[in-house]
């Protein structure tokens, strides 16, 4: 039995670049979705002037990020069947 301990690194790597990135990406869209759009009652505002908009591109952001990881899964799990 012969391991190909060249390949084994490959994967070894190429999976922890993935691994990496891909809870990078979804931490991304866990911050866009916990912005506040408005102050509590009390409590000062989250983001200066432009909340509004700041607040719907970190949204759309985060929805975007979910879609990569999404898409992620989904590929491996095409991967893993096929």
């Amino acid at each position: 039995m012969d391991i190909d301990w060249a390949a084994l690194g490959q994967v070894f790597g190429v999976s922890l670049v993935v691994t990496v990135g891909m809870v990078g990406v979804f931490t991304l869209g866990i911050v866009g979705t916990s912005r506040k759009t408005r102050p509590e009652q009390g409590d000062t505002a989250a983001v200066p002037g432009g909340a509004a908009d700041a607040s719907a591109l970190a949204r759309t952001g985060a929805y975007a990020c979910f879609a990569v990881c999404a898409a992620v899964v989904a590929y491996g799990i095409y991967l893993i069947v096929g």
